[in-house]
């Protein structure tokens, strides 16, 4: 019913930028939140940005100041720039819609996408 499809991944140097994209299709209404989460080798997945229709935009503690998560509701879209990478960022990215409100009343939580490689390495 709804897809997750993201963008933007690659190989970057330290101090490098990159904006990772995600687009959501089907058919949908509205988005409640959408979000990016990475999941580094060996390591959990953890939430990285997160941001609501209404309420604060959070961001995880390592990432603040370097981050900026944005959205186009028109487009249900979303979208990570991400600057001065670090290696310790180097993960698989993946974007998360949370209260997807179809047209004919159905709500889904938590949609996910397939992710998207990011590699921060000199």
């Amino acid at each position: 019913q709804v897809q997750l499809v993201e963008s933007g991944g690659g190989l970057v140097q330290p101090g490098g930028s990159l904006t990772l994209s995600c687009a959501a299709s089907g058919n949908i209404y509205s988005i409640d939140a959408m979000a990016w989460y990475r999941r580094a080798p060996g390591k959990q997945r953890e939430l990285v940005a997160r941001l609501p229709n209404s309420g604060s935009t959070y961001y995880r503690e390592t990432v603040k100041g370097r981050f900026t998560i944005s959205r186009d509701t028109a487009k249900n879209m979303v979208y990570l720039q991400m600057n001065t990478l670090k290696p310790e960022d180097t993960a698989v990215y993946t974007c998360n819609a949370d209260g997807v409100y179809l047209r004919g009343n159905t709500v889904l939580a938590n949609v996910w996408g397939q992710g998207t490689q990011v590699t921060v390495t000199s």
